[in-house]
Protein backbone atom coordinates (compact mmCIF):
# COMPACT_ATOMS: atom_id res chain seq x y z
CA UNK A 1 0.00 0.00 0.00
CA UNK A 2 1.65 3.37 -0.75
CA UNK A 3 0.40 5.95 1.51
CA UNK A 4 1.34 9.35 2.20
CA UNK A 5 0.13 10.95 5.47
CA UNK A 6 0.01 15.01 6.65
CA UNK A 7 -1.58 16.94 9.58
CA UNK A 8 -4.23 19.65 9.65
CA UNK A 9 -4.79 21.24 13.13
CA UNK A 10 -3.59 18.24 15.06
CA UNK A 11 -5.30 15.57 13.51
CA UNK A 12 -3.30 13.36 11.41
CA UNK A 13 -4.93 12.04 7.99
CA UNK A 14 -3.84 9.49 5.87
CA UNK A 15 -3.70 9.77 1.67
CA UNK A 16 -3.99 6.14 -0.21
CA UNK A 17 -4.54 5.65 -3.61
CA UNK A 18 -8.68 5.50 -4.57
CA UNK A 19 -8.30 2.24 -5.36
CA UNK A 20 -6.78 0.94 -2.31
CA UNK A 21 -9.22 3.07 -0.53
CA UNK A 22 -12.40 0.93 -2.22
CA UNK A 23 -10.66 -2.19 -2.28
CA UNK A 24 -10.33 -2.15 2.01
CA UNK A 25 -13.97 -0.34 2.05
CA UNK A 26 -15.58 -3.35 -0.15
CA UNK A 27 -14.58 -5.28 3.04
CA UNK A 28 -16.21 -3.23 5.41
CA UNK A 29 -19.22 -4.55 7.38
CA UNK A 30 -22.37 -3.03 8.24
CA UNK A 31 -21.21 -2.11 11.69
CA UNK A 32 -17.87 -1.07 10.46
CA UNK A 33 -15.87 -3.85 11.35
CA UNK A 34 -12.87 -4.74 8.65
CA UNK A 35 -11.35 -7.93 8.04
CA UNK A 36 -14.33 -9.67 6.62
CA UNK A 37 -14.24 -11.58 3.36
CA UNK A 38 -15.56 -9.29 0.86
CA UNK A 39 -18.76 -9.76 -0.97
CA UNK A 40 -18.22 -11.24 -4.87
CA UNK A 41 -19.01 -8.92 -7.38
CA UNK A 42 -21.63 -9.08 -9.91
CA UNK A 43 -21.02 -10.84 -12.68
CA UNK A 44 -21.79 -9.45 -16.21
CA UNK A 45 -25.38 -9.57 -16.41
CA UNK A 46 -26.03 -7.97 -12.95
CA UNK A 47 -26.63 -11.36 -10.93
CA UNK A 48 -23.86 -12.95 -8.56
CA UNK A 49 -22.66 -16.39 -8.37
CA UNK A 50 -24.79 -17.89 -5.57
CA UNK A 51 -21.92 -20.36 -3.74
CA UNK A 52 -19.89 -17.37 -3.69
CA UNK A 53 -22.27 -14.72 -2.34
CA UNK A 54 -23.46 -17.38 0.43
CA UNK A 55 -20.38 -18.81 1.40
CA UNK A 56 -19.27 -15.01 2.17
CA UNK A 57 -22.53 -13.55 3.75
CA UNK A 58 -22.38 -16.80 6.06
CA UNK A 59 -18.73 -16.36 6.76
CA UNK A 60 -19.19 -12.72 7.23
CA UNK A 61 -22.01 -13.44 9.71
CA UNK A 62 -19.84 -16.12 11.89
CA UNK A 63 -17.49 -13.70 11.73
CA UNK A 64 -19.64 -10.80 13.37
CA UNK A 65 -20.87 -13.18 15.92
CA UNK A 66 -18.02 -14.93 17.33
CA UNK A 67 -16.24 -11.09 17.63
CA UNK A 68 -19.77 -9.63 19.29
CA UNK A 69 -19.38 -12.97 21.63
CA UNK A 70 -15.49 -12.15 22.26
CA UNK A 71 -14.54 -15.58 21.52
CA UNK A 72 -11.76 -17.01 19.09
CA UNK A 73 -12.08 -19.58 16.42
CA UNK A 74 -10.40 -22.19 18.59
CA UNK A 75 -13.29 -21.40 21.44
CA UNK A 76 -15.92 -21.40 18.98
CA UNK A 77 -14.54 -24.86 16.90
CA UNK A 78 -13.99 -26.18 20.61
CA UNK A 79 -17.98 -25.60 21.93
CA UNK A 80 -19.58 -26.68 18.36
CA UNK A 81 -17.70 -29.56 18.10
CA UNK A 82 -16.67 -28.57 14.84
CA UNK A 83 -12.25 -28.69 13.67
CA UNK A 84 -10.83 -25.14 14.10
CA UNK A 85 -9.21 -26.14 10.53
CA UNK A 86 -12.85 -26.10 9.50
CA UNK A 87 -14.28 -23.26 11.02
CA UNK A 88 -11.42 -21.41 9.56
CA UNK A 89 -11.74 -22.33 6.35
CA UNK A 90 -15.66 -21.44 6.49
CA UNK A 91 -14.60 -18.10 7.70
CA UNK A 92 -12.03 -17.77 4.43
CA UNK A 93 -14.91 -18.83 1.94
CA UNK A 94 -12.83 -21.85 1.20
CA UNK A 95 -15.89 -24.19 2.66
CA UNK A 96 -19.02 -24.73 2.40
CA UNK A 97 -20.54 -25.74 5.76
CA UNK A 98 -23.15 -28.58 5.85
CA UNK A 99 -26.33 -27.95 7.17
CA UNK A 100 -25.42 -29.91 10.45
CA UNK A 101 -22.37 -27.66 11.30
CA UNK A 102 -24.10 -24.95 10.55
CA UNK A 103 -26.69 -25.92 13.52
CA UNK A 104 -23.26 -26.84 15.81
CA UNK A 105 -22.28 -23.16 15.15
CA UNK A 106 -25.67 -21.72 15.35
CA UNK A 107 -25.99 -23.49 19.04
CA UNK A 108 -22.52 -23.12 20.15
CA UNK A 109 -23.14 -19.16 18.87
CA UNK A 110 -26.53 -18.79 21.66
CA UNK A 111 -24.96 -19.90 23.97
CA UNK A 112 -22.04 -17.73 24.09
CA UNK A 113 -22.48 -14.61 26.23
CA UNK A 114 -22.34 -11.44 24.11
CA UNK A 115 -19.80 -8.99 25.18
Amino acid sequence: MVAGTFEIEGKRFVVLPQKEYEQLMSRRAPGGDLDLPPLPKPLANGNYDALAFSRASLARRIILDRRASGISQAELARRSGVRVETLNRIERCKLTPSVATVEKLDRAMKSAPRV
